[in-house]
């Protein structure tokens, strides 16, 4: 599914994204492993009452890509979008993509109020140490162009059985998940060591819905609510019988419900 338009963000690289419906502004932003495209079917659920914004981020689809990376460029790639579709917009980020939405929010981007959905952050040292022996592997895969490898140990993060990962490994789908995986590297950036950061969460001045599914491991659950309990006005919610896979059908009522209080 192509994008239709382009903007280009402060570094020169240029951002394909795509925007549906009528009003105000909300921005999808997409968690590893995945494109804009990943998004559409919740842009067309919440494009009756906004303007739903999706967009592939920096190294992924249709967009480009500069070196070196930092998260303050994708922090700029956000504010060239809102920038683009009208000067001010609702953020709304799955996962990884949430941790971004919380940086962008926490910078200063004129964003009205910002939604995440399970920010996968590591609330103990065990979770913690786990995240630094997963950025070493996956920084040393990455650097030999190792990137099936990378793929591989992105999917044993997120806790997928390994009959399942060798049976990903001869799906078709496979040759995809290698063309993105460099930007693994990019999402790990995004979650720092790993912990919630909670020195940033504290400077954000607009309102954070905090998303779980009530069918996700605790930990998610835990993580979720403590970026609710870090930022000075955050609401934490559950989702009955959602996982990390999220229906957009259940997810999208209660995003246009926050976006218009």
């Amino acid at each position: 599914m192509s994008m239709d338009k382009k903007t280009v963000s402060r570094d020169g690289t240029e951002l394909a994204y795509e925007s549906t419906g009528r009003g105000p502004a909300v921005i999808l932003v997409s968690g590893a492993m995945s494109t804009g495209g990943t998004m559409a079917p919740l842009a067309g659920l919440l494009a009756d009452r906004f303007t739903a914004v999706r967009y592939d981020r920096r190294g992924r689809g249709e967009s480009g890509d500069t070196t070196p990376y930092a998260v303050e460029r994708e922090v700029e790639d956000l504010a060239a979008l809102v920038d683009a579709v009208g000067g001010e917009a609702a953020l709304y980020g799955i996962s990884s993509g949430g941790a971004l939405v919380l940086a962008a929010a926490a910078a200063g981007l004129p964003v009205s109020r910002a939604a995440v959905y399970e920010t996968p952050f590591a609330l103990d040292e065990e979770a913690a140490r786990g995240r630094a022996e997963y950025t070493a592997n996956l920084t040393e895969a990455l650097a030999q162009d190792r990137r099936g490898d990378a793929v591989e140990l992105f999917l044993r993060l997120t806790g997928l059985a390994e009959e399942m990962i060798q049976g990903a490994r001869r799906s078709p789908m496979w040759a995809a998940m290698e063309a993105v995986a460099p930007t693994l590297a990019h999402d790990d950036a995004v979650m720092g060591d790993g912990r919630p950061p909670r020195e940033r969460l504290a400077s954000v001045g607009v309102p954070v819905l905090a998303v779980a599914g009530e069918a996700s491991p605790s930990w998610l659950r835990e993580a979720t609510r403590a970026v609710a309990d870090a930022v000075p006005d955050g609401t934490y919610r559950t989702l009955e019988g959602q996982t990390h896979m999220v229906d957009p059908a259940v997810l999208a009522p209660v995003l246009a419900e926050f976006f218009t209080a």
